[in-house]
């Protein structure tokens, strides 16, 4: 792949012959003396806080931060690579339609004023789209942070640790049009087409499949797998290969009737041998669901298998450049504001109420006010959700169905070291080990959080279920015992080589609903069969996984749904103010 592109967020400074780099984000944190370099007295820890568990310590060094005055020669050490062409594959054009049907339809006579809980991208998403259509809606968030499973926030020393750590493939079409529906396509830092396994065999080592960039889908990728001979033998790409030839030719239909079966027990079933399931798989399910093989439904590996291998660039990923609710949400939240609608933050949402007819008459808030609309629309986690469901709602097949999804837990971890660590990429890494899931160096991937002296690991520990009620000391720990087999000459568990100088531990006990076999028909659609009421949300009927596509594009059906019961709502809000003017 050509070697073109941006140097991510670094300043340059020239003296004499030779050029330098310091992060460009250090100028907001502290005195900048006249050479450039950024002298730190003192870090503040004590009163910062992520999701009730409080930043710590770990070592002394973690008092002082000085950034080294000579760097030495400019090294370039990420780079953006253009965005790929993604504008004329089929299922961008799809998502380019559907928006555009928005900002194409009727202008209302009457703009519906829509509630909806949960400003996640799914809320974001259907408030956005709604407000394309000409409608005013009014997106309720009950933290004080935009963004639902792609919060951040931002600590006492002013860096920034998120939810999860946010990957945006290629073949994300509804999130790729959303980026240049807002203007934002600058902001997506695209990575060469490659996919990075860790080596546990071969400690510090790392196995590459390489997508070569002048070969179409899939052949793209058979090439990537083929010229891969450490992770899996040719006897073993062979036996995966036949296995694989009913999901590719039975088309969307085989792919749908494997949800009943788990990933394991569907590679044994086609006689794929269970290295393969070991050396591939596992990696890929943590990645997709945070579980392992045996408990993920194998139509949710072969959805992304067909997503990501039948476009040339679907696999292709990008970081954002920097945390995901200012550099992603809040530009949809000033679209959303631009048109009429509204964004509110500490808006807990306490009771639906109902009407008498079982439809909602109202949310009520925990400071007792009360929101009225014309229709209603539930954007958060399913667990929030069905915490919330009416009892008079609870026996109906729609809602019954709900209790088999359950999200599932993870743990992000962040962790700052004392230098920069050398071994690693400008890339997202799978890990292969038994507690991490994928991680990433975010001082080199990430623009606003790039340091060319000291890295900041972002790992997902999982699967988290053994985890999530440990404290945060025993999960650093053991994320440390796992970082020194990926880092051998850099890292000890008893920091004895790099120190921590600070981390962050943040747990999400239910994030996306668990994808085990038997799910697929308890996904609702987004209309429920109350009038004037739906869900959104990746959990809900969509084409795509549980994911951050699937949120928006859930939106976008939700949206859909409720442009397309106009006349039915607005007739509702008229015989319900005709009632009132009676009584």
């Amino acid at each position: 792949m050509p070697q073109i592109g941006l140097v991510s967020a670094v300043n340059l400074r020239v003296q004499g012959s030779s050029a330098y780099l310091w992060s460009s984000r250090s100028s907001s944190l502290g005195a900048e003396s006249r050479d450039g370099c950024l002298q730190r007295n003192s870090l503040c820890f004590a009163g910062s806080e992520s999701m009730g568990h409080k930043l710590k310590i770990r070592t002394p060094h973690a008092t002082t931060r000085r950034l080294v005055k000579d760097l030495g020669p400019l090294k370039v050490v990420c780079i953006d690579y253009p965005r790929p062409e993604l504008d004329n594959t089929v299922n961008y054009l799809e998502a380019a339609f559907l928006s555009s049907a928005f900002r194409a339809s009727p202008r209302p006579t009457k703009p519906l004023e829509i509630v909806i809980a949960g400003a996640g991208l799914g809320g974001l998403s259907t408030a956005k789209y709604l407000a394309d259509a000409g409608h005013k809606p009014i997106l309720l968030e009950a933290r004080d942070v935009l963004g639902g499973k792609v919060a951040a926030w931002k600590d006492n020393d002013g860096d920034w640790y998120e939810t999860g750590l946010h990957i945006f493939f290629g073949a994300y079409p509804n999130i790729q049009n959303l980026f240049g529906e807002l203007g934002i396509n600058d902001r997506l830092q695209w990575k060469e087409h490659s996919m990075i396994f860790a080596m546990p065999s071969k400690p510090g080592e790392f196995s590459r499949f390489d997508f070569p960039e002048a070969l179409p889908a899939p052949l793209n990728g058979v090439l990537a797998i083929l010229k891969n001979n450490e992770m899996l033998t040719w006897p073993e790409k062979v036996k995966f290969a036949i296995g694989l030839l009913p999901a590719m030719l039975g088309g969307q239909s085989y792919v749908e009737a494997q949800d009943g079966i788990s990933v394991k027990d569907w590679m044994r079933k086609q006689g794929v041998p269970d290295r393969v399931t070991d050396e591939v798989f596992i990696a890929m399910s943590k990645a997709l669901n945070f579980i392992n093989p045996d408990e993920l439904s194998m139509q949710c590996i072969l959805i992304a298998l067909n997503r990501f291998l039948q476009e040339k660039h679907g696999s292709k990923m990008a970081f954002l450049d920097g945390n995901p609710p200012e550099r992603l949400c809040m530009p949809i939240v000033e679209h959303i504001e631009s048109k009429g609608g509204q964004v509110r933050l500490n808006s807990r949402i306490k009771k639906i109420e109902l009407n008498e007819n079982g439809s909602v008459k109202c949310f009520i808030l925990n400071d007792g006010s009360t929101i009225e609309g014309d229709a209603f629309v539930f954007a958060t986690p399913v667990d929030i959700f069905k915490l919330l469901l009416p009892e008079d709602w609870k026996e109906i097949p729609y809602f019954q169905k709900l209790e088999k999804l359950v999200g599932v837990p993870v743990i992000n971890v962040h962790i700052w070291f004392d230098r920069k660590l050398k071994n690693t990429y400008d890339h997202l890494l799978f890990s292969r080990s038994s507690l991490l899931s994928v991680y990433a160096d975010m001082s080199v991937t990430c623009k606003e959080y790039y340091n060319p002296n000291q890295s900041m690991l972002e790992l997902v520990f999982a699967p988290a279920e053994e985890w999530i009620s440990r404290s945060d000391s025993e999960i650093i720990d053991a994320t440390m015992k796992d970082l020194a087999t990926l880092f051998p000459d850099e890292i000890s568990a008893d920091q004895s080589k790099a120190k921590i100088l600070k981390y962050h531990v943040v747990k999400t006990p239910r994030s996306v609903y668990k994808t085990v076999p038997g799910c697929e028909p308890c996904r609702p659609l987004q209309r429920s069969p109350i009038e004037g009421f739906y869900l959104a949300g990746d959990y809900t009927k969509q084409k795509y996984l549980a994911s951050m596509e699937g949120a928006v594009l859930s939106g976008k059906l939700c949206a859909q749904a409720i442009v397309q019961d106009y006349e039915l709502l607005v007739g509702r809000s008229q015989k319900k103010l005709a009632e009132a003017s009676v009584v």
